[in-house]
């Protein structure tokens, strides 16, 4: 009992919580390098360990969890996820391939310079978190693998932050201590030179980096497997011939007013009212589709998509003044869109009580809200009289209308068999009708994230506005796809990891390695001192926020400087270059922990393209800085 009194003692000592943090972050970083363990369980086991040993109380060790920088995370994945929904990600990415062509090269420094260019003005979180989804798209259509791109897009972001006085969190802390200490600080493109110069070496250095040092990452094409969409169900089933669009005649139809039902135009004409279109929708609507019931109310507005072959159109448009949509390229037959409305392939069961039965009997469209559009029977398709003709074993029906019907009938399998997910294949359809609002949303969030200080608003503010618009204004399909966007592996692995910055500096450690480090320099002269700097911030920056190793490195530069007697300023900018151009692990900041899992990226495919790119970016900004800011 008291060799356990006395082990408690020391653990509870300085010397014991010295030991402890050493020892729990040697473990995390093998943990890292090892990659046995997913990352954010890694850092979470970190957290627990410090957190029963006492070295943090509950409040510090949790306090990653609501740091504004971690809401910022999540919120800006809900806005890129959006981005990406609404198909603005593909359409950005589409007008950015034609600039780069078809040259691997050129996209990949097209991706560097726009991503850098972004970061000057923007938080490189939220640059990346803006931009993931685009650089995404960008290189799907280009056929060429997201591990090539992915980790570029990390670290330009951070380049880019060196370029202006607002472009990381590190530049502006720098800047107040000189101001806090009576000097004069940096204005806004004071970093711009060094900036320019370390966005050049990294780019041209990065390229070859990513290309032979990634392995077969960098070497694997994109997965150009297509699966079978929507629209190829259509062309399957030669369903896209017979899709025609509608529209009363100078705004008058002699249908207003009437149901489905009343109209029988399956029987009269051998037609199907597949959906309308309604003209007064707002950006709020829950829904810019209708699906077609008997009790659907035709009105005059109203834009029908209808299946059936030309001349029983043509009949039925030309009997009640309507008129068919004329499309050079399609000769007015009409395109499905799946915002609301789906499709799916519907196995019959071998046990199924639909078997020998018509499909007009199961009333399908009454029971689900759905249309059954034609049979695939043993290799042969069937249009005509689908819902009189017998079910046959085997039978494969396509099935037209709303995405939860669709999920409801994929839940009588007892019945038959809806193959593919139709949850998945809804998330999966980009809501091209928003993109105009999406595009909006995001361009004032930008704006007010660049002019937060002179608007007197927080950024995390503005992020969780943006974010709860999206998905007020449905840009994202619910809020259960909102919540499946949101990288929960990279928040958990940052939140997780905060802490232990917190750890480091409570327990003297890294104050007492900074200050060794400089100290032991300084004798040999101020290049020498200003490389100490660099290293120990580079070092630290590592494996805390660049931020926190701001705040402990610049007082530490701050004396290095008076003891040698010459202008601070160079060292404050050094450390914060140091600061910003961290890129050997993926928890050094947040984008490059937001690229991992887009990547496939592990611990080890960081340090072996980062670590280089840090060290010469170091001797770069050390031979560069007393050129624009003599000691």
């Amino acid at each position: 009992m008291e060799t356990l009194q006395t082990v408690g003692t020391w653990f509870a000592s300085p010397s014991g919580q010295v030991a402890i943090v050493i020892a729990v972050f040697a473990l995390t970083i093998v943990a890292f390098i090892a990659d046995k363990v997913r990352s954010d369980i890694v850092a979470l086991s970190s957290l627990a360990l410090l957190l029963v040993t006492n070295v943090l109380t509950p409040g510090e060790a949790l306090a990653g969890f609501s740091n504004s920088a971690v809401v910022m995370m999540i919120g800006l994945f809900v806005v890129g996820g959006a981005v990406f929904q609404t198909g603005l990600a593909r359409t950005i990415s589409g007008r950015l391939l034609k600039l780069a062509g078809t040259s691997e090269v050129k996209l990949f420094f097209l991706v560097m310079i726009v991503t850098s260019v972004v970061a000057a003005f923007v938080s490189n979180t939220g640059t990346v978190a803006l931009l993931l989804p685009i650089i995404l798209a960008m290189a799907k259509s280009a056929g060429t693998s997201p591990a090539k791109l992915m980790m570029p897009l990390a670290f330009a972001s951070s380049m880019g932050g060196i370029l202006t006085l607002i472009g990381t969190p590190p530049n502006l802390i720098v800047d107040g201590y000189l101001r806090d200490n009576g000097r004069e600080g940096f204005a806004f493109f004071d970093f711009l030179p060094i900036g320019i110069i370390c966005c050049a070496v990294g780019f041209v250095l990065l390229y070859p980096l990513c290309r032979f040092m990634l392995g077969k990452k960098a070497r694997e094409g994109a997965d150009n497997r297509t699966d079978n969409s929507l629209a190829d169900l259509l062309h399957e089933y030669h369903i896209a011939d017979l899709v025609f669009r509608l529209k009363a005649q100078s705004g008058s139809m002699h249908l207003e007013g009437m149901t489905v039902g009343e109209l029988d135009i399956r029987h009269q004409y051998g037609i199907t009212i597949l959906e309308v279109r309604r003209a007064n929708h707002t950006i709020f609507s829950s829904s810019i589709q209708e699906a077609v019931t008997a009790n659907t109310v035709l009105q005059a507005d109203d834009t029908f998509y209808v299946l059936g072959h030309r001349e029983q159109v043509e009949a039925f448009a030309a009997d009640h003044n309507l008129s068919v949509f004329e499309d050079e390229e399609r000769e007015g037959k009409a395109k499905l869109d799946f915002y609301e409305i789906g499709l799916a392939e519907v196995l019959i069961s071998p046990d199924s009580s639909l078997i020998n039965r018509t499909l007009r009997t199961a009333n399908f469209r009454e029971r689900f809200g759905v249309n059954v559009l034609a049979v695939k029977r043993q290799g042969n398709y069937l249009f005509e009289n689908v819902l009189d003709a017998p079910v046959k074993n085997g039978d494969m029906l396509l099935v037209h209308g709303e995405w939860k019907g669709i999920e409801s009938m994929a839940k009588k399998n007892r019945e038959w068999i809806v193959i593919g997910s139709p949850a998945e294949e809804a998330e999966s359809v980009a809501l091209d009708h928003k993109a105009p609002v999406a595009a909006v949303i995001m361009a004032l969030m930008v704006g007010c994230m660049v002019f937060a200080d002179q608007l007197g608003v927080k950024p995390v503010a503005v992020v969780i506005i943006a974010g709860l618009l999206m998905v007020l204004t449905r840009c994202v399909r619910s809020v259960d796809a909102a919540y499946k966007m949101i990288g929960w592996e990279s928040i958990v692995l940052i939140a997780a990891m905060m802490p232990m910055s917190t750890a480091l500096s409570k327990t003297g450690i890294s104050e007492w390695i900074a200050t060794t480090l400089v100290e032991g320099l300084h004798a040999y002269g101020p290049i020498a001192a200003m490389a100490g700097v660099y290293v120990v911030t580079s070092v630290l920056s590592t494996f805390i926020s660049n931020s926190a190793t701001a705040i402990l490195v610049a007082p530490i530069a701050w004396a290095a400087a008076e003891q040698l007697g010459v202008s601070p300023t160079p060292f404050m900018m050094t450390a914060a270059v140091a600061a910003s151009a961290c890129f050997a692990t993926p928890i050094c900041t947040p984008p490059n922990a937001m690229v991992m899992n887009a990547g496939h990226y592990n611990f080890m495919d960081y340090v072996k393209v980062g670590l280089p790119l840090q060290i010469v970016m170091g001797i770069v900004a050390i031979l560069v800085i007393p050129l624009f800011f003599p000691f």
